[in-house]
């Protein structure tokens, strides 16, 4: 037969709980804005848009 839980397992659960979404809630605040699709993607330093060895 189930046995009832200790108050002191379920606050320790939902406490927990609480703790696991507030930070899902704050990394999710903090991920900022996704780019635009139509907005291209920022270059590296040296980037000449020529492939090396492209064609051959």
């Amino acid at each position: 037969m189930l046995e009832r839980t200790r108050t002191t397992e379920r606050r320790a659960r939902g406490f927990a709980a609480a703790l696991i979404a507030v930070a899902t809630l704050l990394l999710a605040a903090n991920a900022g804005p996704a780019r635009a699709a139509d907005e291209p993607a920022p270059r590296p330093a040296g980037w000449t848009g020529h492939a090396e060895g492209a064609g051959r």
